[in-house]
């Protein structure tokens, strides 16, 4: 408890640099708090979101990319009603979580990662996709 607003400040510096960094970047969205309202996000995980149509590649294939340079991301989280634990039960989904577990990828943001790293990682989402 001791360090959380340290962290909280820090993962906020980590989003910021990964929107910086990805602005531009053709059918890849960094996921951030809805404007208007009393949000105030801590940016607890930094996500992107990857449109296929428009980035001409996948959330897979830059997860993948990553992976290869030993650069850990999963996807977002699998919605329950897809999980199989829950398979039997009803759901009332409208294809939003779907398309975001299908689109969306969480980028390393733990209060340890550096400026350094985030450039680093931004690099390689950006060498990945130019293949």
């Amino acid at each position: 408890m001791f360090v959380l607003e340290d962290h909280v400040a820090r993962r906020r510096e980590i989003h910021d640099l990964y929107v910086r960094l990805l602005d531009g970047v053709k059918g890849v969205k960094v996921m951030c708090q809805p404007a208007g309202g009393d949000f105030n996000s801590n940016y607890w995980l930094t996500c992107i979101t990857v449109e296929p149509e428009v980035a001409g590649f996948t959330r897979e294939d830059v997860r993948l990319a990553l992976d290869a340079d030993n650069i850990e991301s999963r996807p977002l989280w699998k919605p329950m009603h897809l999980q199989p634990v829950y398979k039997n039960n009803p759901c009332y989904v409208n294809g939003v979580s779907e398309s975001l577990f299908r689109q969306g990828l969480c980028l390393p943001s733990g209060p340890c990662v550096t400026d350094e790293d985030v450039v680093y990682i931004v690099q390689e989402i950006k060498k990945a996709i130019q293949k």
